[in-house]
């Protein structure tokens, strides 16, 4: 599934193409996506102007001044920007086409993507309204996770897995940043103190910059805007690697299974 480093990866990608553009039309080809695809998109959007490509959480807002697209990609889907008039492949369900000849296609092969329109606030939609800061922003900070940790006896794993404490932060990256910070997986939240809690902060914020900055992490489906392959799997720590000599130490990386997810740590180096 593509996390929050693969969203923002696209949303950098697509943005120049179509911000302050204007929809001429568009096309459904498979209106049952994850959620039905609204009937009114297509004279809604049509005629509009998007004036910016936002993200939240996983979400990709597509703003203009009569609402926004909401798009979430599922577990296998991407979103390419082509020639308008580019024939559709079997599984591209979805596209906008613009009056400057170009197409943004939505491709979801799994069909658990999901293409809404609002004209309220986005922020304000079922979907967006009840989750927590952003993981990159000045909002997600030591306080933040401390305050909220207080009294939960969940897994440190699970508990900044959990959308309405942070966002954005998936099984990958959530492995990856406890690594780095060197807390053991299964450490109830409520029993990590301050000072474990402000490393942790800034080892999330490291994780998810460096793999915004490689373009995401290739393990089955994730492709960019472009159509390439994101690098940050490379540099995988942890995740993926049980059996395998830690980097830092040489104990043999473990696994173990939290909240029915894939946990990848070291023994030695989290304690």
């Amino acid at each position: 599934m593509p996390e929050l480093p693969e969203v923002e990866t696209t949303r950098r990608g697509i943005a120049p193409y179509i911000e302050g553009e204007q929809v001429r039309e568009v096309v459904v080809r498979q209106l049952r996506l994850r959620w039905p695809v609204p009937g009114r998109l297509k004279t809604a959007l049509c005629g509009q102007t998007i004036d910016t490509v936002c993200r939240r959480a996983k979400y990709l807002l597509l703003r203009s001044s009569a609402g926004t697209v909401i798009l979430h990609l599922g577990m296998s889907g991407s979103l390419h920007v082509v020639a308008a008039g580019t024939p559709a492949g079997k599984h591209d369900h979805v596209d906008i086409v613009f009056t400057n000849g170009r197409c943004l296609r939505l491709c979801d092969p799994r069909r658990f993507g999901a293409v809404l329109w609002t004209t309220g606030a986005a922020e304000t939609h079922k979907l967006l309204r009840g989750l927590g800061p952003e993981p990159l922003s000045d909002a997600f900070d030591t306080d933040h996770l401390f305050t909220t940790s207080r009294g939960r006896r969940v897994s440190i794993k699970a508990f900044i897995m959990d959308s309405k404490v942070v966002v954005g932060v998936g099984n990958i990256y959530a492995s990856e940043s406890l690594f780095t910070a060197g807390i053991h997986p299964k450490t109830a939240a409520g029993r990590i103190g301050r000072v474990r809690y402000e490393r942790l902060v800034r080892a999330i914020k490291q994780v998810l910059d460096k793999a915004i900055e490689q373009g995401g992490t290739t393990l089955r489906d994730f492709t960019n805007s472009e159509g390439k392959p994101g690098y940050f799997q490379q540099q995988l720590q942890v995740y993926g690697r049980a059996g395998e000599a830690c980097l830092s130490c040489s104990s043999r990386i473990r696994s173990l299974q939290l909240g029915q997810r894939n946990t990848f740590y070291c023994p030695q180096c989290q304690r």
